[in-house]
């Protein structure tokens, strides 16, 4: 059964919310890491300097095995946390959630702000694109010139059907061809290439890897 993997977010977005007068303006970002994500927040902050709060949570690792948050002043576990529950529920990874409060006079009390911080992050959510991530493996394929067009076109095709990828082939003596296969996909096309070479051609099955795949 093929591993499972959290998404990620496909670019930036940004959305608002005025809540008993105060704004709360949330920025999510897809990051490469906690340094990545680090970044992002103090650019934020510089970006909104004189807000009284900024407030955030990340996940990272391909399996989102990291997570941190902050509160920034708010009263502990009305902010960060909350925050970081709604990427935790969405199942994302990769992705860092800041939320910038300017004050509005108004007191929220403890419920009030675990709200208030919760549906900023899950409002600017239903708002992104999503990018999946799959494990694939590598299927390496040699054809000699004088068939490597037509292998071309099968292979082309075959992916496209097939939730696989291409890479661009290299040429030297042969043609040599890189395809990442889902890996229940593998002898299916171990069976297909033998069927469109006449049993010629014989893939070389190779590590994994993981990749992104955008939502469309």
């Amino acid at each position: 059964m093929p591993r499972h993997f959290p998404s990620t977010v496909a670019g930036t977005v940004e959305h608002e919310i005025v809540v008993t007068r105060s704004r709360f303006l949330t920025t999510i970002v897809p990051v490469t890491g906690v340094e990545d994500a680090d970044r992002v927040i103090a650019g934020v902050r510089r970006r909104y300097w004189d807000a009284r709060h900024n407030c955030s949570a990340m996940v990272t690792g391909v399996l989102g095995d990291q997570a941190r948050s902050s509160d920034d002043g708010e009263p502990s576990g009305t902010a960060g946390v909350p925050m970081l529950e709604v990427l935790r529920r969405r199942d994302l990874t990769d992705v860092v959630a800041v939320v910038t409060r300017y004050f509005g006079g108004v007191k929220l009390g403890a419920g009030g702000l675990v709200r208030a911080y919760s549906t900023s992050v899950s409002e600017t959510l239903d708002r992104v694109a999503l990018v999946h991530r799959v494990e694939l493996t590598r299927v390496a394929v040699t054809a000699p010139h004088a068939d490597a067009g037509r292998i071309d076109n099968v292979l082309r095709q075959w992916v496209q059907q097939h939730g696989a990828t291409f890479d661009d082939p290299t040429y030297g003596s042969a043609v040599d061809f890189t395809l990442w296969v889902p890996q229940d996909a593998v002898d299916l096309l171990q069976a297909d290439l033998a069927a469109a070479s006449g049993g010629g051609l014989t893939p070389v099955v190779g590590g994994t890897r993981v990749v992104d795949v955008p939502t469309h």
